[in-house]
């Protein structure tokens, strides 16, 4: 569970509940839900509703349960509900209980029977088409249909029927007797019953008729006595109509809707018809792929769930919706891990650079800090030998003093280690750099040299003392700031550099660490080993985030 110094700044709805509290409104208590549809896996956007139910009611010494909203059996899946249940527990939430709106499906026809009885809902056989038809438009008034004025006897005898399976898929629909001239386009006789004869993953073949949302939703909140009903301000045109449902029925609870901006962040696209069509396509590896915005994606990526609940409390709570920077995410999860990542090289371009006054059979064991401002995690071993893997980008055959790392004839210094002097290179008939020859001044562990000044220092690994590895480099999905916004198909906005591999080495005692352990590779960036091997069993590991600050700026002064 998740601590107090998370708790949300002052906000709209934290005031209203504040003045509910005071009023003695709900005796004084805050219940909140997540009710998510099991229908996908959960993402960025998810988090935010998670952060902020859960967040909120912890504040209020409150509690929050978690209701799936099972409605719709042709979509969903138990494999979604665990994926989420798993997501949620992750971010570091705990739910009073775990609900299915299924759990309600006998109280729901209940309810649905009274509403029918007191003149309040019909069964319509006009068809899906003819039913939008009769709606009418957002400046023409809807059309009443005409089965509206059955009794109902008739009515109830239907809607039983319905249930019994006696009809088709389309043939009938229960919907509730408003006002087809609103000028809400929600309350125009909107649909709460269809038939589907689907198998549900929670009642089996128990119901052939399924409630929609609207009047699901509600009614569940009210059975469960939630005060407080978040959700984003795409359901704010609903909100007639919850308060219309609880209004016509013996409302067991007195729950409140509000609501609040959705999430839309950079680069990306939160809606799960386009995740599900990513995964569908192939485009992406799965659900989890760490370039998804996906809660199992970040996670696989390493974002540690404390950047997570983070980032949506620094959003803030409003109604105003706005696109926000990738950047403050990025940064949230940069300060989450700089003070817990231990630190390791590895090098992922590599060029060997053979230490020519080293002895060929030697093994020089050198004790590193696992982190420069951190003396209570401890030391560990690298181990320095003749032959070495450095970074191809830091080796170049000529360059000026602003460049701080190796050029031929020159000195750097090794981190952890000594100062080397490239002396001469050997290339293929290319003319490509395939190792470099140089020696190293044993004078140099932990000192600069008093007569001569060292260009920069950087990382390496020992040839024979290193793992192969394979590193995933990640950009934003899309290459576009806003894809939703853009015209045309989506899919083809997708950044073909979004993923990039490279094959290289890493410390030995990086893959003697738990897999969960999120490093810092010095110079490179925040790295966790992935879950899966390469198809060759080289251990892969994610690049969470990049660094700060470049190489070239936070080592100027090396």
């Amino acid at each position: 569970m998740t601590g107090n110094d998370e708790r949300y700044p002052a906000n709209f709805i934290s005031s209203i509940i504040e003045a509910d509290q005071q009023a003695g409104k709900h005796e004084g208590k805050v219940k909140t839900r997540f009710p998510p549809e099991p229908n996908g896996f959960l993402h960025i956007g998810h988090a935010k509703a998670i952060c902020l139910n859960f967040g909120l009611a912890r504040d209020f010494s409150g509690t929050t349960n978690l209701r799936f909203d099972d409605t719709n059996p042709i979509k969903e899946d138990v494999a979604f509900m665990n994926a989420m249940k798993e997501d949620i527990a992750w971010l570091g939430f705990v739910w009073a209980e775990e609900k299915n709106a299924s759990d309600y499906f006998e109280q729901l026809f209940d309810y649905a029977l009274q509403l029918i009885a007191d003149g309040k809902a019909y069964v319509d056989s006009l068809s899906s088409d003819e039913i939008r038809t009769y709606r009418g438009t957002l400046t023409e008034p809807g059309r009443n249909s005409p089965y509206r004025d059955r009794s109902p006897a008739e009515n109830l005898d239907l809607f039983q029927r319905m249930r019994a399976g006696e009809f088709p898929e389309g043939a009938h629909v229960l919907r509730l007797k408003i006002d087809m001239a609103s000028g809400n386009m929600n309350l125009r006789d909107p649909s709460i019953y269809r038939i589907r004869h689907v198998r549900h993953h929670q009642t089996g073949d128990a119901w052939c008729i399924y409630p929609l949302y609207d009047y699901t939703h509600c009614i569940s909140d009210a059975i469960e006595q939630i005060t407080h009903s978040l959700c984003d301000t795409g359901f704010e045109d609903h909100r007639p109509l919850y308060d219309w449902v609880l209004a016509q029925i013996d409302s067991p609870g007195e729950p409140q809707q509000i609501e609040f901006s959705r999430l839309n962040l950079q680069y990306t696209v939160t809606s799960k018809r386009k995740l599900k069509q990513l995964v569908d396509e192939s485009l992406v590896a799965g659900w989890d792929d760490p370039r998804m915005p996906t809660i199992a994606g970040m996670r696989r990526r390493g974002y540690p769930p404390a950047a997570i609940r983070d980032f949506c409390r620094r959003i803030g709570i409003s109604k105003s919706g706005n696109n926000v920077e990738l950047a403050l995410l990025e940064s949230c999860v940069r300060e989450a891990l700089e003070p817990s990542a231990p630190r390791a090289m590895a090098v992922m371009d590599p060029v060997k650079l053979v230490i020519t006054n080293f002895a060929e059979d030697e093994v020089m064991s050198l004790s590193v800090a696992n982190h420069p401002k951190d003396a209570d995690m401890g030391q560990r071993s690298v181990f320095l030998t003749r032959e070495i893997y450095i970074d191809r980008a830091d080796f170049k055959m000529e360059a000026n003093r602003k460049y701080k790392r190796l050029v031929l004839h020159d000195e750097v210094r090794l981190r952890g280690a000594y100062v080397v002097k490239a002396e001469s290179v050997s290339t293929d008939d290319a003319g490509n750099i395939v190792e470099i020859q140089g020696t190293y001044d044993p004078e140099t562990l932990g000192v600069n040299p008093p007569d001569r000044k060292v260009r920069g220092v950087i990382h390496w690994v020992s040839a024979s003392k290193s793992s192969p590895a394979e590193f995933r480099r990640f950009q934003p999905l899309f290459s576009v700031a806003n894809p939703d916004a853009e015209e045309g198909d989506y899919r083809s906005l997708i950044n073909p550099q979004s993923q990039q591999c490279f094959m290289g080495y890493v410390e030995t005692g990086v893959l003697e660490q738990e897999a969960s352990v999120q490093f810092q590779f010095e110079r490179e960036g925040y790295f966790v080993r992935d879950p899966e091997q390469n198809p060759d069993g080289i251990y892969r590991f994610n690049e969470t985030v990049g660094l700060r600050d470049s190489w070239s700026k936070s080592n100027a002064s090396s």
